[in-house]
């Protein structure tokens, strides 16, 4: 089966001199299973890119997690300003908050965007994650499921020019009415938010928008209790790499900023 996200390459490129390193595998042969790590610098234009931040909670019910969030969210911070100030759109996607968000102009402008009907979704089929998340892949004793979370984590800023949405569809509509065709995904869950939210890798790549991974900007629910029983920094790995076989490239956000910052200069 080849890389789904190879046909990347084959897209014209951008105008815009923003060259981002991305890294993806492809597998030597149909069926082999024998995957080689690919590696392209791939041109971005700021103005037809977003940046995607799922479910950046300010609390989370399962403590490993939360803790981790807690020294994610300021580097996703630095990311997100790089970004914002070279003309990518942010948005906001902390699920199940919306409430919280409501009178909020950045979410009123969401609100105000004219829907886009989505193309027909790309069948795509992958094989199931390589860990085992059926407990709910906390890796700390003792929690209990609960919604912790009422907000996003106050160490990312919300500017004006943002937009806050844990819809798909709204988001959809506000990428095609920018003529943006390029995602940049971060937050968490890896194994869980980041692939299946409406407006997160999977949907997205189904409806034909170029996702892109931060692969160090993110974070996977699973405990080394479980299987393939390999660290949780391991564990997160392999669901990046089945993201790269399956669904998307990554990168890294040093290699976004290097870019931003060359692009500006």
């Amino acid at each position: 089966m080849q890389s789904r996200w190879i046909a990347l390459l084959a897209l014209p490129l951008l105008a815009a001199p923003m060259k981002v390193a991305l890294r993806g595998r492809v597998e030597q042969h149909d069926g082999s299973g024998k995957w080689q790590e690919t590696r392209v610098l791939r041109r971005v234009d700021p103005s037809r890119t977003a940046m995607v931040l799922c479910d950046v909670w300010d609390r989370h019910w399962c403590s490993g997690a939360n803790s981790r969030v807690a020294v994610l969210a300021p580097k996703i911070q630095t990311v997100v300003e790089a970004a914002r100030k070279s003309g990518i759109l942010i948005v906001h996607a902390p699920s199940d908050t919306m409430g919280f968000y409501k009178e909020y102009p950045q979410r009123q402008a969401m609100l105000r965007i004219t829907p886009v009907e989505p193309t027909a979704a790309k069948q795509i089929d992958a094989p199931p994650l390589p860990i085992d998340d059926s407990h709910g892949g906390c890796d700390s004793e003792g929690d209990q499921v609960y919604q912790a979370w009422t907000r996003q984590h106050p160490a990312i800023r919300i500017a004006p020019q943002d937009l806050i949405s844990e819809n798909g569809a709204e988001i959809y509509s506000a990428l095609k009415s920018r003529g943006i065709d390029t995602l940049l995904v971060a937050g968490v869950h890896t194994n869980m938010c980041i692939l299946n939210r409406s407006f997160a890798i999977k949907q997205m790549t189904k409806w034909g928008i170029q996702c892109i991974l931060l692969r160090d900007l993110t974070d996977a629910m699973y405990s080394p209790k479980d299987r393939p029983y390999v660290s949780h920094a391991e564990g997160t790995e392999l669901v990046i790499q089945h993201i790269e076989k399956y669904w998307c490239p990554t990168a890294l956000s040093a290699d976004l900023l290097r870019a931003l910052k060359l692009a500006g200069e």
